[in-house]
């Protein structure tokens, strides 16, 4: 462990009762008690005092407890206090803390014994300047320490994600944003602000005293790397409500716990076609072979504890939005107040001769360890050069006995990232020895006996083959939408307002959802995972209630090789594309311009330019295309 000078560091374990007589006894309660909810001694286990303090105050309002929040409707930000001109600095210990404390003490059941926290000042205040951030060690661990707006707080110091280090991220306007995928956390509370990802951060008492800041951390906390916020308990006798969720992608799971997180106490069912719990379908392109069980977003359990009934294998065929109602393919209808619509996308076929049922499609486990297990040591055609297309044919190299790719673009992703881009992207599976055949499209799957020997090109060239993968794109899983009266777009698209509400109680989110997207002025429909997470929380707490708006940059990455090109906000066309850095050295920046404004950002082995990229566009400051090509820096804009 780092040692740092005139650290002090004191571990105390207090018992329970004797601090609540004391602390709140009826002579000595503070005023603020009087609205509490107490706990009865003996239904509570011995915790420490230091993580017991505020589990009185449950029903304080948020305003007075200072929960955090941000921009997009996170709540209030705890108001700060100045500190006059001579003065020590000493900055008020976090409420959340020691809420977020209380809470994890009552949940684990501890006693008093070998239970407790530690205290330790962990660096000097004068080290750090206005809004920046840094990374220390407490007991071994890592937690991140934000000093902004003269206010300090800190925290848990890995992304609740894919465990990100957050120090190599963006600090924003209160809130974090995570350098892989750009997931962000408030300061103030910790919570989950935007996506990917289900959990929160664990918060950590701070204060400064004299140069010193200290740290005072819930050991337990401490230990973990991920808080999952508190719900409420269904309650049929206090809400007689039932809200329906058709989809088993994250926009179902985030609604239907964000659902409960803001207190709702209705039935919440999720329906899902497939007959697995929901799980991180975005990893089945990259590694194939995984198994459903190792990649589900949440356990059996969770969904069991937090009173959200998932149905399996249930498919949706009808909705009947006067009689609130949704057939499904067995013939049961289940009635429902409030609907949100998640179905995602399916993949799309090509009306070729031989295609149906002698190529492979990835949307589902079942079908990735297909490709996985039958193609090993076989030669493979992939058609098309989509990130999926793509994906797979980086998995198989050293796998297969080979692989080419066919696509009728002149360049993969040439429409998405311009072609200097799409060109590198080419380079690096050419040199694991991916053959390319571009400009040439698909006339038929040659098929003998039952069994595919080729794809035959417009050309006449047959390239000879075992397995056919085919990446061509999706389409919206709508059709059971056709005649329920709802609005759709031309392609399928469920159309929705900012709410994510298409009309009276139904809701949509996630692919199938084409909804307003202030970043260009225009409806979109945008098929990101860490959208469809962002989708589901609106969604929920419109239909819970509370208004919110949809304001979330769209971001999503690919990964090749174990490189992930990373990509921020929507450029469906271009004027220029201002580069710093260069494609052809595998280190970049891209910014995507129209009309003087930048729509989008991509980048590789840049980080964390994109995640910079994303607040500032969140924010509405990101520079011009004129101020970019003076200084593409954007650590200098933030």
């Amino acid at each position: 462990m780092r040692i740092l000078s005139s650290i002090r560091c004191t571990f105390r374990a207090t018992h329970f009762a004797s601090f609540a007589r004391s602390k709140f006894a009826p002579s000595s309660r503070p005023p603020a008690t009087r609205t509490c909810s107490l706990f009865r001694l003996r239904e509570l286990p011995v915790f420490s005092a230091s993580y017991v303090q505020l589990a009185f105050f449950k029903n304080i309002p948020a305003t007075t407890m200072g929960a955090g929040g941000s921009k997009n409707g996170e709540g209030e930000r705890e108001k700060k206090k100045s500190t006059k001109k001579g003065e020590k600095e000493t900055a008020a210990i976090a409420t959340p803390a020691q809420q977020q404390a209380a809470e994890g003490a009552k949940e684990s059941g501890a006693a008093a014994d070998g239970v407790g926290y530690v205290e330790c000042a962990v660096a000097k205040a004068s080290e750090f300047g206005e809004n920046e951030m840094k990374e220390v060690e407490l007991e071994e661990k890592k937690v991140l320490v934000i000093h902004q707006n003269g206010a300090w707080s800190a925290m848990g110091a890995k992304c609740t994600h894919y465990g990100a280090p957050l120090i190599k991220g963006c600090l924003g306007n209160g809130r974090v944003r995570c350098p892989w995928h750009g997931a962000c956390f408030n300061t103030t509370s910790g919570d989950i602000e935007d996506f990917p990802g289900l959990d929160s951060l664990p918060l950590f008492q701070v204060r400064v005293e004299g140069d010193d800041v200290i740290v005072k951390a819930d050991k337990a906390l401490l230990s973990n790397t991920r808080r999952t916020k508190q719900s409420v308990v269904a309650s049929v006798e206090e809400d007689k409500r039932t809200f329906l969720i058709i989809g088993g992608g994250p926009a179902s799971v985030v609604a239907a716990e964000t659902l409960r997180q803001e207190g709702f106490k209705g039935r919440v069912i999720l329906a899902c076609r497939e007959n697995v719990l929901p799980y991180d379908r975005i990893k089945l392109s990259k590694a194939p072979n995984l198994n459903a069980d190792s990649i589900l977003l949440r356990p059996a359990e969770f969904y069991s504890s937090h009173d959200i009934e998932v149905v399996l294998g249930k498919e949706a065929t009808g909705v009947d939005k006067e009689g609130k109602k949704v057939k499904f393919s067995d013939g049961e209808e289940i009635s429902y107040d409030k609907l949100l619509l998640a179905t995602g996308s399916k993949p799309r076929s090509l009306p070729v001769p031989g295609f149906e049922g002698n190529v492979l499609l990835l949307r589902d486990p079942a079908q990735a360890n297909a490709i996985a297990t039958m193609a090993e040591g076989k030669r493979v055609v992939v058609i098309g050069t989509s990130f999926i297309g793509m994906e797979v044919a980086a998995y198989l190299c050293g796998k297969a006995a080979s692989v080419s790719c066919i696509d009728i673009a002149a360049v993969p992703f040439e429409r998405v990232l311009g072609t200097r881009i799409g060109k590198m992207l080419q380079g690096m599976l050419e040199e694991k020895g991916v053959e390319f055949h571009l400009n040439a499209g698909v006339k038929e799957i040659v098929v003998e006996d039952g069994k595919v020997t080729g794809v035959m090109l417009p050309s006449g060239e047959t390239l000879s083959c075992e397995v056919v993968i085919a990446g061509v794109g999706v389409v919206p899983a709508t059709e059971f939408l056709k005649d329920s009266g709802l609005p759709l777009s031309g392609r399928g698209e469920v159309v929705v307002d900012g709410n994510m509400c298409a009309e009276g109680d139904v809701y949509a989110a996630g692919d199938i959802a084409r909804f307003p997207l202030p970043l260009i002025g225009d409806s979109a429909s945008i098929g990101h995972w860490q959208l469809a997470h962002y989708h589901g929380r609106v969604a929920a707490r419109n239909m819970g209630g509370r208004e919110e708006t949809y304001s979330s940059i769209p971001f999503f990455w690919t990964v090749l090789f174990g490189k992930s090109l990373r990509y921020c906000g929507h450029a469906l066309s271009w004027d220029d594309i201002i580069f710093d850095g260069e494609p052809e050295e595998m280190k970049f920046s891209a910014f995507f311009v129209k009309d003087d404004k930048v729509l989008a950002v991509c980048s590789l082995n840049s980080d964390p330019v994109v995640s910079q990229a994303a607040e500032l566009m969140f924010q509405g400051k990101m520079p011009s295309a004129s101020q970019l090509r003076k200084n593409p820096k954007l650590s200098s804009h933030l």
